[in-house]
């Protein structure tokens, strides 16, 4: 029997080098990596990363997204949304967990997923 050999989701497929300019949509069911300039929206099943000195305007759907570069569009990640200390997101963002490192610039509005609820007798209260 031939098994599927399709690549873990850790794995990055795709990879636009630092000299390269992307323009269009880009899908993947791995990983994906800029370091160059990407224009258009971005969707892959695994990790984005975008690296220190790319440029990405685009909106991103990931599993996990890392900005160490710029983003100028919305980004969805299912897990983490990490902006390091060189990193910008002028957009906006609806993520499970958001890492913002001192230094990280972000410009727009969060919205949390959430797929658990509340222990019995919670009750979430709006913050002042």
């Amino acid at each position: 029997m031939l098994k599927s050999k399709k690549p873990p989701l850790e794995h990055t497929d795709t990879l636009i080098g630092k000299d390269s300019v992307m323009e269009g949509k880009i899908r993947s069911q791995a990983g994906i990596r800029i370091e160059g300039q990407m224009k258009g929206d971005i969707d892959c099943e695994g990790d984005c990363i975008i690296g220190e000195s790319s440029v990405a305007e685009s909106n991103i759907r990931a599993r996990n997204v890392s900005i160490a570069g710029k983003v100028i569009g919305d980004v969805h990640a299912s897990g983490t949304l990490s902006i390091l200390s060189s990193g910008t997101l002028i957009g906006n963002c609806r993520v499970k967990m958001l890492v913002i490192e001192e230094g990280g610039i972000f410009h727009g509005q969060s919205h949390m997923l959430d797929n658990t609820q509340l222990p019995a007798g919670k009750t979430s209260q709006p913050v002042a």
